[in-house]
């Protein structure tokens, strides 16, 4: 028998235990599914970052454990997790949610729609925006969320530029890594969209310096984490009119404090983290598939690694 220790929370578990009992019943695996055990006697632990769940010392038939989000930051420097861990890649929700809200915001931007919803004064200001093909987009990330953001831009007519850390191909779009390559995506990009993961490379990557090289009255787009700008360069270049918006769904404390600055700028939009949530049908599919690998002896779907971070 397979043991599954859910060491996400009760409040994960109220929503998961059906949808991943479903889910694991479809493997055909013969389970013992529980949010209590014996750690001497747990094969996978499904986990959350916030979990009680911090020493795995005592997990010595520990197969896997496997993330329930995408960000992996708040494990991947865990000295006691030695097995494989899994991140959370879901193209049925995660994906296509991000998807949604990056082609969603990044219209509102290139249309500037926001002065037509806000327009107390009733002025009619018929001001035509370019078309996609003369708008460039540029996106910092190139994973799975990076890249179907990219393709879809791309299929609307944007001009996409994507960076990553090593070198990626995507046909369709130009692809640009190092340090040149980021000051190259920055350079061109109208439109700029933040798909890093939170590691100390990435970690207060746009400072002022870098938020100068992009063109003037450039706009952000940051669904990807908070620690990746830094937030009194963010202001100062919104304030100096280098920026002409940002878009931000994750911030370096969440929730949000209700203190902070983003909240009453201007030309700040503030989401709560909302832009790619774990939808639980199918992100429960993409852990008993996992769970349905290892038993197999297959390779694991959406390994991290360690020492990069993501």
């Amino acid at each position: 028998m397979t043991n599954i220790l859910f060491a996400a929370g009760p409040a994960l578990w109220a929503e998961y235990e059906t949808a991943l009992r479903t889910a694991l019943d479809a493997t055909g695996l013969d389970y013992r599914l529980v949010c209590e055990a014996d750690p001497e006697s747990v094969d996978y632990v499904v986990y959350a970052p916030a979990s009680k769940l911090q020493d795995f010392t005592p997990y010595t038939r520990l197969k896997a454990v496997l993330n329930l989000w995408a960000g992996v930051e708040k494990i991947t420097g865990n000295p006691t997790l030695t097995a494989p861990l899994a991140r959370m890649v879901d193209e049925e929700g995660l994906t296509q949610g991000m998807v949604e809200y990056v082609t969603g915001h990044v219209l509102r931007h290139h249309l500037g729609m926001d002065a037509y919803i806000s327009n107390p004064e009733r002025a009619w200001r018929p001001v035509v925006p370019p078309l996609a093909g003369e708008r460039p987009v540029g996106i910092l990330g190139l994973g799975t969320l990076g890249l179907a953001c990219a393709e879809a831009l791309r299929g609307l007519g944007f001009p996409v530029t994507g960076w990553s850390r090593n070198p990626k191909t995507a046909p369709g779009i130009t692809t640009l890594h190092g340090p040149d390559g980021l000051s190259g995506t920055l350079e061109r990009a109208e439109i700029l969209v933040l798909l890093l993961p939170d590691t100390p490379a990435t970690r207060d990557l746009l400072d002022a310096e870098r938020l100068a090289q992009l063109p003037r009255g450039a706009v952000i787009v940051n669904p990807g984490r908070g620690a990746l700008i830094v937030d009194d360069a963010l202001i100062s270049a919104l304030d100096s009119g280098q920026l002409a918006h940002a878009t931000l769904d994750v911030f370096r404390t969440e929730p949000l404090p209700a203190e902070h600055p983003f909240w009453a700028h201007p030309k700040v939009t503030v989401t709560p983290h909302i832009a790619s949530e774990t939808r639980v049908p199918s992100a429960s599919r993409v852990i008993a598939e996992n769970i349905r690998r290892g038993e197999a002896g297959e390779p694991l779907l959406h390994l991290v690694d360690r020492d990069a971070g993501y």
